[in-house]
């Protein structure tokens, strides 16, 4: 997958060099207080979904967080039939890029990994844009599990806008649907291309950023 940009990004090293220093400046972790309510531990894996912009710096992050033991690309928010990357990039099919994440609820909270995502993994007060991808497709969303999870997140919104740790209120929308994987080549991109362009310039820095702000965290 080539991002747009990248287009005009391939054509120069030195162009390349400027975008690489304005991404990485901007990519720092937002310091946010833990959420006052959780999802009661269990003893089984457990599956959450969220999404926030391209889901290779995504997946990026929370595979590097203790407790998570799978990360998987893919789309949620639409059918079946419309869940592929060339169908999603029309900006119609009302798919979402995301990540279903299984973690263990014994070593990382559902609430720990709202805190990840609010933080860091994508900006919460950004209305269908993320980076430098724009479009629904990379609106930020959360796609409860249950009902537990859906009562957390809705009172982990409510309260990181009362404490108003960010600028603007937050937009992140709490949506239901199907998760569906993307295509293999998605899967991992960060691990098998570390020197492709999208993630020297976007997802590094999100991943050092993550790893500064939440070292007891990151594996």
């Amino acid at each position: 997958m080539i991002k747009p940009f990248l287009i005009v990004a391939l054509a120069g090293a030195a162009m390349l060099a400027a975008t690489h220093a304005t991404s990485a400046g901007a990519e720092r972790a937002v310091i946010i207080p833990a959420p006052a309510r959780d999802v009661v531990p269990a003893a089984q894996p457990r599956v959450a979904v969220f999404a926030g912009g391209c889901f290779w710096g995504m997946e990026a992050v929370f595979e590097r967080v203790k407790g998570v033991t799978g990360v998987t690309a893919g789309y949620a928010g639409g059918t079946a039939e419309s869940a592929t990357y060339d169908q999603v990039s029309t900006e119609s099919t009302g798919h979402a890029e995301a990540v279903r994440i299984t973690y263990d609820p014994r070593v990382v909270s559902y609430g720990t990994l709202l805190r990840v995502y609010f933080s860091i993994a994508t900006d919460p007060t950004s209305l269908n844009q993320q980076g430098p991808d724009s479009g629904p497709s990379y609106r930020t969303a959360i796609f409860p599990q249950n009902a537990a999870q859906r009562g957390v997140a809705a009172a982990y919104i409510a309260q990181l806008n009362a404490a108003k740790v960010f600028k603007r209120p937050i937009v992140t929308k709490l949506e239901t649907g199907r998760f569906f994987a993307a295509e293999e080549y998605h899967q991992r991109f960060y691990d098998r291309n570390p020197n492709h362009p999208y993630i020297v310039n976007w997802d590094k820095p999100k991943v050092a950023a993550f790893r500064a702000a939440f070292p007891q965290l990151a594996k």
